[in-house]
């Protein structure tokens, strides 16, 4: 008889194939794995090299997604010579291995972390491991995701596992009824500006609490996504009725009676009663506000109707050397009202914030409105059966009728490392995880915050709270 487990206990100790120590360390087996283009070459060609196979080709899903362009009419051809080399070396491997691969021109591509579960590819009860940190996402879905390096994907390849150490545990309880226009994507970043962009390093964090209940599956990714912002290794949430119903008629989900027996089992992915977490947090947001983020890193962010902290205030000398630098880099003034900083672009897009809800929520400040003059706005959709819906929704012609670029899926602008790239002095509103220098474009300043944030800000060429919006609607 086991004593009481956390749900994170329970995914290790069901995959642990071996203890390989008394330090934590096991071998876990891995169930599924994604891959794309970009973290991938190494580890194939040093399979290659020593003549292996893959052990289950059948367990990995191959995703086209962070060098592609996403000009609004889609071509098979990269135009950037590196991402072209990039992409037919994906396609090789692909091929020689026997990976399913969606390359750019089928109709289920998109972001790996939008396109897995869509494709009902993770399923609660699940370790998924793959070569990107944002692989936390799929936790929304009761499955336990991590990112690893090139290395562990080759070895994970190769044998279907990997050295894994057991990390602590962390339960974050959220309570409160959310106000209008306020989202988890405002969740996530007060939880990271309350604890820290390390304050959840060596935990995975599990999530509970009326707040989180209440979400839909795909606002709940968005919170697991950004986990890793954290730093954790880990995040996830005890598998509901909601995900097993966005579950149910998905592609690759069990049928029939493998349905029934699936979700059977699933109903006991929860922490037991009484379960022992190492450290425990708890937030309210039923007073918070849309946020913002003003600085070069996911913590150093703030309610929209606050202001630019004065770095002088922080007692800390290596958090005030890093404020100091950051206002530098972002070109801000101590004191000055967030409401006030005035944008150059707008991008609403990443496995963070572009699936259809997200979408939605868009289309609902953007209706029968126009982006500012001095604004280049872009929605790059998660996948191209997010797009396609969002036509048929008739929510593209909304977002193009207000001046808004509707472009086709991929990474795009979150990162640079393709055609969609911020100038250096560029200020962007984005609905991305990450505001490093840097991430967007070489001197480039990112302001993280919700998609239907970022949709105001382009209206009205500023970083503006939305709830104004849904006041006059």
């Amino acid at each position: 008889m086991h004593s009481p487990r956390t749900l994170y206990q329970k995914h290790i100790d069901s995959h642990t194939v071996c203890a390989l120590d008394d330090q934590g360390h096991v071998l876990l087996y891995i169930d599924r794995q994604v891959a794309n283009e970009y973290t991938s070459p190494q580890a194939f060609s040093g399979l290659r090299e020593a003549g292996r196979k893959a052990w289950r080709p059948g367990a990995t899903l191959a995703v086209v997604d962070h060098v592609n362009p996403t000009a609004p009419t889609r071509i098979a051809a990269m135009p950037d010579a590196g991402g072209a080399l990039q992409v037919s070396y994906f396609e090789e491997n692909c091929r020689d291995f026997g990976i399913e691969l969606f390359d750019v021109l089928d109709k289920r591509q998109g972001i790996e972390h939008v396109v897995a579960p869509e494709q009902g590819f993770i399923l609660p009860g699940m370790v998924v491991a793959a070569g990107d940190s944002h692989t936390t996402t799929y936790g929304a879905l009761g499955a336990f995701g991590f990112g690893i390096g090139t290395s562990e994907i080759e070895h994970l390849l190769a044998s279907q596992t990997l050295v894994y150490k057991r990390l602590k545990s962390m339960r974050v309880t959220v309570n409160g009824v959310l106000g209008a226009g306020v989202t988890s994507k405002d969740i996530i970043m007060a939880l990271i500006e309350n604890i820290g962009a390390s304050g959840a390093t060596g935990y995975a964090i599990e999530f509970a609490g009326q707040a989180i209940d209440a979400l839909s599956v795909e606002a709940r990714m968005t919170i697991c996504n950004m986990a890793v912002e954290a730093g954790a290794r880990g995040a996830f949430m005890a598998p509901d009725d909601k995900v097993f119903a966005y579950l149910q008629l998905k592609p690759r989900a069990p049928q029939g009676q493998l349905w029934e027996q699936a979700v059977a089992k699933w109903r006991g992915l929860h922490s037991d009663e009484g379960a022992v977490f190492d450290r425990e947090v708890s937030l309210d947001v039923g007073t918070l506000e849309p946020m913002v983020t003003w600085g070069t890193s996911p913590d150093q962010a703030a309610p929209v109707g606050g202001q630019v902290p004065d770095p002088a205030a922080q007692p800390d000398l290596i958090l005030r050397q890093g404020m100091q630098r950051a206002l530098n880099y972002m070109g801000l003034e101590p004191g000055m009202p967030l409401r006030d900083v005035e944008i150059s672009h707008a991008f609403i897009g990443s496995c963070t914030n572009a699936r259809i809800e997200d979408l939605r929520d868009v289309a609902r400040v953007v209706r029968g409105k126009r982006v500012a003059a001095h604004v280049r706005a872009m929605i790059v959709p998660g996948s191209t059966l997010v797009r396609n819906q969002a036509e048929d929704e008739g929510l593209a012609q909304i977002f193009l009728d207000a001046g808004f670029e509707w472009r086709q899926s991929g990474c795009s602008m979150c990162l640079a490392m393709n055609d969609d790239v911020l100038a250096p002095g560029d200020r962007c509103a984005s609905s991305t995880n990450r505001n490093f220098e840097g991430r967007q474009g070489a001197g480039a300043r990112t302001h993280l915050m919700s998609p239907a944030m970022v949709a105001a800000a382009a209206i009205t060429g500023h970083l503006t709270d939305v709830r104004t919006f849904a006041l006059e609607a």
